[in-house]
């Protein structure tokens, strides 16, 4: 008998025996793509899980290195004519991985114990290490730049001195020193919405959920933004860690009840996957179940939103037209199938031109944490995204989910590509701001 507790055996069989072993899903998975090894594969995946779950196979190292070997992208989910629920079996897989430990040893455990187990659980201490790392940052104090001209990173090890080359900007200001909690609607108020900011977008792009605000509200939406929030606990259930999600679940759904607002808001993809799930995370929770179910009705993708409510154009300003492409967040698109309301809402910026992106829902990489844990195969991925995006001619590519920005910019960088990249709620507000529309309606708290 598969062993007490074990994560595979206690899903539903159904879940489990779903795959059909067709292969439709092959050509769409990029470490399939890349290596051609049928453990490689979503298929491949599955007959190991199923393996486990039926107990014919113990959980090894390699089958917990083959785990975190896959991207979590879910494009397999879009290609599946069987509709199997890959998202449900990958988290399981993980958190199996993480039960037996057989990936365990000093330096992984210490580094989930910071990240995983500590850090995320309370975002005041990431943003205590956000503000630390924007002291090392400060142009005026010069220690960054000190470090990297001096020559003193090239006696670190080759992963670190790569590590150190990624390191974000953080912003001057986090989302709650730029958005009061309460944002008034422009005109008559017709919805009431609440704002998640999120991990790192309050650190990196905190400019962002600014800009998603003034859209929401020159959009007839008032606005809470609480000050003090939590992580999401997709970080935690893609990493293994489903009771630390649960309990983050729980936190976010006291914080924002889901019963007061019209809809709860998220502008990143790979939160907003997660987010719209919190009914089956917590569905073994009496106390929770309803509010969680209700909960995901009312969690709303920015661009799904917005699109539903009917977004109101910004007029013609007479600024100089670009040309822009879009790279899809795999967690908007094959997570929450959100395909086209992003691109109807830049198509509505009147002096856009919006071209489309070879494989512009293939995987940049990034996938939360995997450049950082799986650069090579992560390197590969952004390397052929950049190809593509050099061969739009766009000056801007616009894409929704924090972890995608950061890892183009870092990629356009290392490539020379003059490429600005941004989301698509900041070239919404610009555009509202250039015709005059409107004047920015927050104040610094």
């Amino acid at each position: 008998m598969s062993a007490p507790g074990s994560y595979l055996a206690s899903l539903d069989y159904s879940v489990v025996q779903q795959c059909m072993h067709c292969g439709l899903c092959l050509p769409t998975c990029p470490t399939y793509d890349a290596t051609k090894l049928e453990r490689h594969s979503p298929r491949g995946r599955i007959a190991l899980m199923r393996a486990i779950a039926d107990d014919r196979l113990e959980p090894t190292q390699g089958f917990g290195e083959e785990m975190y070997f896959c991207l979590g992208c879910l494009a397999c989910m879009t290609a599946c004519p069987a509709g199997v629920n890959y998202a449900e079996l990958f988290e399981h897989a993980r958190a199996e991985v993480e039960r037996v430990g057989k990936l365990r040893n000093p330096k992984r455990n210490l580094i989930r114990w910071f990240a995983v187990k500590w850090l995320f659980m309370d975002l005041r201490r990431l943003r205590l290490l956000g503000r630390l790392m924007r002291v090392y940052q400060w142009r005026w104090l010069g220690l960054q730049s000190f470090l990297r001209k001096s020559g003193v990173l090239r006696l670190l090890p080759k992963r670190l001195r790569e590590l150190e080359a990624m390191t974000p900007d953080v912003q001057r200001r986090f989302s709650h020193q730029l958005i009061a909690e309460i944002t008034p609607a422009v005109g008559a108020r017709r919805h009431r919405v609440a704002l998640l900011t999120g991990c790192a977008q309050d650190l990196i792009f905190s400019d962002v959920n600014r800009d998603t605000v003034e859209v929401l509200a020159h959009n007839g939406c008032e606005v809470f933004t609480p000050r003090h929030q939590q992580c999401c606990g997709s970080l935690h259930a893609h990493n293994g860690e489903l009771e630390l999600a649960r309990r983050l679940a729980r936190t976010n759904i006291d914080q924002f009840p889901p019963e007061q607002f019209d809809a709860i808001i998220t502008n990143a993809g790979g939160c907003g996957s997660h987010l719209k799930h919190y009914g089956h995370l917590l569905a073994d929770d009496p106390a929770y179940r309803a509010r969680a179910e209700l909960w995901d009705r009312k969690c709303k993708d920015v661009h799904e939103w917005l699109a539903q409510i009917g977004l109101e154009s910004p007029p013609a300003s007479g600024a100089p037209p670009f040309v822009a492409t879009y790279h899809e967040s795999c967690h908007l698109s094959h997570g929450q199938k959100i395909v086209q309301e992003p691109r109807q809402l830049l198509r509505a910026i009147p002096n856009l031109k919006l071209v489309e992106l070879p494989e512009s829902n293939w995987c940049c990489g990034s996938a939360g944490i995997y450049n950082l844990t799986q650069p090579e195969m992560a390197n590969q991925l952004l390397d052929r995204k950049i190809r593509h995006l050099k061969s739009t001619g766009a000056t801007v590519v616009a894409t929704a989910n924090p972890g995608c920005q950061l890892q183009l910019i870092n990629g356009a960088k290392a490539h020379g590509l003059k490429i600005r990249v941004a989301h698509p709620m900041t070239l919404l507000a610009e555009a509202y701001r250039s015709a005059g529309a409107w004047k920015s309606l927050l104040n610094a708290a």
